[in-house]
């Protein structure tokens, strides 16, 4: 097994590695839009009590793909290397359309298996988060 801390992802917000080598299986924490070294959401306004008061769910999802992919690349992985994909939106009723649409577009050669869930929130002001699963390939 081996752990490895990527350079390009967000900082995580506990303590966590990124991923998690399992085998040929790349484990992959939970993975939210904020950008290393930024205090902001991408597309997240909030109050000062940290209160959303809007988002821009289609720059978070271009974000969180983003991200993802820089983790796999940091590990030796490709975006095709995923078998299996779990979403968390805090909004199905509005945002899983255009997660869905999105979701196609990043998706439409790699096609990993996909459950999707909403939940009441998540541990900071973003409304999607994916936790992935790699199968790496012998070249690792």
């Amino acid at each position: 097994m081996s752990e490895q801390q990527p350079s390009r992802a967000p900082e995580p917000v506990g303590a966590y590695p990124y991923t998690r080598r399992v085998g040929n299986l790349l484990f992959l924490s939970g993975v939210g839009p904020r950008q290393r070294g930024e205090p902001n959401v991408p597309g997240v306004e909030v109050d000062e009590d940290g209160n959303i008061l809007k988002y821009d769910f289609e720059r978070q999802c271009h974000a969180v793909f983003q991200n993802v992919r820089y983790i796999l690349e940091e590990a030796g992985a490709e975006w095709d290397d995923l078998v299996d994909v779990t979403v968390f939106l805090t909004n199905m009723q509005d945002d899983f359309p255009v997660y869905n649409r999105l979701y196609a577009e990043y998706f439409a050669t790699a096609q990993p298996c996909r459950t999707t869930l909403e939940i009441n929130c998540l541990p900071t002001p973003i409304a999607i988060e994916l936790k992935c699963i790699a199968a790496l390939k012998d070249k690792q």
